[in-house]
């Protein structure tokens, strides 16, 4: 995994985190919520090529 991708993923945890509290703070629990569900949807979405890939290097060694 690209050390680009760590440093994305890191800072896009730290701004959640920080925007979850804030919200939490100001008593809007529900769109803390789904501010966390969307940052790890967005962190999901950028790891499924690296999934996808896994999965056929898997597939090839075990001849699937």
């Amino acid at each position: 995994m690209p050390n680009e991708m760590i440093i994305k993923i890191a800072a896009l945890g730290i701004v959640i985190a920080l925007l979850n509290q804030v919200l939490k703070h100001a008593g809007r629990d529900d769109q803390a919520f789904f501010v966390t569900l969307a940052g790890i949807i967005i962190v999901l979405t950028w790891l499924l090529p690296y999934f996808i890939e896994l999965f056929s290097a898997m597939e090839g060694l075990f001849g699937v």
